[in-house]
């Protein structure tokens, strides 16, 4: 059974894009996050 390297390629470069969104936007959101909670405390 030989594995189909062409989707792997079509994938990673989605995959890695997605990734980055999600790291540059979680961090933007945890640091909205904590700015919220320290100013109700």
């Amino acid at each position: 059974m030989d594995i189909d390297y062409r989707i792997a390629i079509v994938v990673a470069p989605i995959a890695i894009a997605a990734s980055w969104a999600v790291f540059n936007i979680g961090a933007a959101a945890l640091r909205q996050f904590q700015g919220f909670f320290n100013k109700e405390a």
